[in-house]
């Protein structure tokens, strides 16, 4: 298969710096870290919601409803499409979004 090398690492940041010149690569740069920071920070919330979502459920303090509710916004702020999957297949998928450190379980 097809595996990206020194020189094809090399040609790849030529051709960068010659699309948008020296000057705008270290603003490139940044804006890709910001947009890696926020999008760590929001996943980071979202196992946070998950984790309190789960020991509310295991207390037994939602409804049909309000689980239901709760996974499908867990699931959209992951990017995860909630309609026509059942609470299960939602939280698999959310599950499969989260880093492989912490698993959530039903």
């Amino acid at each position: 298969m097809f595996s990206i090398g020194p020189t094809e690492i090399t040609v790849i940041i030529l051709l960068i710096a010659l699309l948008f010149g020296a000057s705008k690569i270290p603003e490139l740069a940044r804006s890709l870290g910001r947009g890696m920071g926020e999008f760590k920070k929001a996943q980071r919330e979202a196992e946070l919601e998950l984790m309190e979502f789960e020991r509310n459920l295991k207390e037994g303090k939602y409804t049909q409803s309000e689980k239901r509710n709760k996974l499908e916004k867990i699931a959209r702020d992951l990017g995860i499409n909630p309609e026509g999957k059942s609470d299960d297949e939602l939280l698999e998928e959310i599950n499969k979004a989260l880093p492989k450190t912490e698993k959530a379980e039903p």
